[in-house]
């Protein structure tokens, strides 16, 4: 898929925390807009994405200065006191062009040398492998919670067609795991897997979070219907794995291999 790049000058880069990330008090967003474009994204419900020309997924905002906006930003935040900051809320950090703009390196850059209370790197991409010597500068004050919703290529194909494979994201959290940086892998939002899915986890991971689109996308599953995702699971005739209930299905599979306080919920496992 082609991109259209723009680059941007913002005035700010720390966003107070609220909603779904009312335990951060901040969120923290190198790039507006995601090229992985996944068919179920809650943003493609968000003005972000409706009040702007052209479709999600094909457009994607390098914010410029994003290193020199951070630190000014991040001292006056610490004055005031706890910092605790989510990244990303609204796009991935690590999404290609990260390779060539390097926003996400530079921002950790900063955080590593003036530390925050806490930092959730949020991403599906295994180029967050390349900042491991950054990662581990933060010890605990960090973990990177990796996306992987689903053990089927063949499904992953299918909703998220752009993202990084699997295999890749699996074998990312073992590197990280090797280099003592905290992990999680986060199923969100829960597509259909195998049952082997846990065992395959518990090879890399110790925390899991599970989410779907009713207690995730911010709006009790609302947004996610006006994408009309549920077709998607129609025409694979998987229709047992769309609602409120679904979940249930993987965090029971989970709960067989996981001890308790290795599993969480919606957004009690993306909190600090």
């Amino acid at each position: 898929m082609k991109h259209e790049l723009f680059y941007k000058n913002p005035k700010t880069l720390l966003n107070k925390g609220t909603g779904f990330l009312a335990g951060y008090t901040h969120s923290l967003n190198p790039y507006t807009g995601c090229s992985f474009a996944c068919s179920y994204c809650y943003v493609r419900q968000m003005p972000v994405s409706l009040f702007r020309e052209g479709e999600w997924g094909k457009w994607v905002d390098v914010k410029k200065g994003a290193a020199r906006i951070l630190k000014k930003e991040l001292q006056r935040a610490k004055e005031k006191g706890k910092v605790t900051i989510f990244m990303s809320s609204s796009t991935d950090p690590y999404q290609p062009i990260e390779h060539k703009e390097k926003v996400t390196r530079s921002l950790l850059e900063v955080m590593a040398e003036d530390q925050p209370d806490f930092l959730l790197v949020q991403t599906r991409s295994p180029l967050v492998r390349r900042d491991i010597d950054l990662l581990q500068a933060l010890k605990e004050k960090v973990r990177v919670s990796m996306t992987i919703e689903t053990d089927s290529e063949t499904i992953r194909r299918k909703f998220t067609p752009d993202a990084p494979p699997i295999a890749a994201r699996l074998k990312t959290l073992e590197l990280l795991r090797g280099a003592k940086i905290p992990t999680q892998a986060a199923i969100a939002p829960v597509l259909p897997s195998s049952e082997a899915f846990p065992e395959t986890l518990k090879s890399v991971v110790n925390r899991v979070c599970i989410d779907d689109y009713f207690m995730g996308d911010g709006s009790g599953g609302k947004r996610t219907k006006r994408l009309g995702i549920q077709a998607i699971y129609e025409t694979l005739a998987l229709e047992e794995w769309y609602g409120p209930i679904a979940y249930k299905k993987v965090y029971d599979r989970l709960a067989r291999v996981f001890p308790e306080d290795q599993l969480y919920v919606s957004q009690r496992g993306f909190e600090p």
